[in-house]
């Protein structure tokens, strides 16, 4: 005898050939085929839900951002944006003296660079889709879009480093905004 572990009973949809749950109506279907839930599918509220509970698909939310960077979620001891970066353009030379960060990219590809000194960034790396970029405080750093499409992305900051409900439409509008709180 043999064990067969658990696994969710479905039905074969005959017309689409994919298996479709019990209690999940057709119209979860997405363009290409595939299953997909509603969380998937929601058009999400770009707005900062700090200090609440909340719940977000954080992969379809970074590719619907349009903005250079919407703060999501900022509570007291750590905070999310979203951004979006053109083609060819960059985040921009930056460093958080108290502020580790945590980079990850949903779609696109670019160039990370890290270092101590802004003009020694010695640490160089290609990222895409699904990389992971971790940057110390006190560390020089910037990411360059080097794609053919918007280098989308999440960043979380501990501690937060933007005032809650920060939008910032554009690169221009953000550095406006550092150069006055500054």
């Amino acid at each position: 005898m043999y064990y067969v572990p658990y696994v969710h009973p479905y039905y074969y949809n005959h017309h689409h050939h994919h298996p479709f749950y019990m209690n999940e109506p057709m119209h979860y279907w997405n363009n290409w085929g595939y299953y997909q839930s509603p969380m998937f599918r929601e058009k999400h509220e770009f707005k900062d839900h700090g200090k609440k509970p909340y719940v977000v698909n954080i992969n379809e939310a970074t590719k619907q951002n349009k903005t250079y960077r919407t703060a999501i979620w900022t509570g007291d001891h750590l905070q999310v944006t979203l951004m979006s970066i053109p083609v060819g353009e960059d985040i921009g030379l930056e460093i958080h003296p108290h502020v580790d960060q945590f980079l990850r990219l949903e779609q696109g590809h670019g160039l990370a660079q890290m270092g101590k000194r802004r003009d020694h960034l010695d640490f160089v790396r290609e990222v895409n889709d699904d990389s992971a970029i971790f940057i110390p405080a006190g560390t020089w750093h910037n990411v360059t879009n080097t794609g053919k499409i918007p280098l989308k992305l999440y960043s979380i900051y501990a501690p937060p480093n933007h005032p809650f409900g920060t939008v910032h439409k554009t690169k221009k509008a953000a550095m406006e905004a550092e150069h006055e709180h500054h």
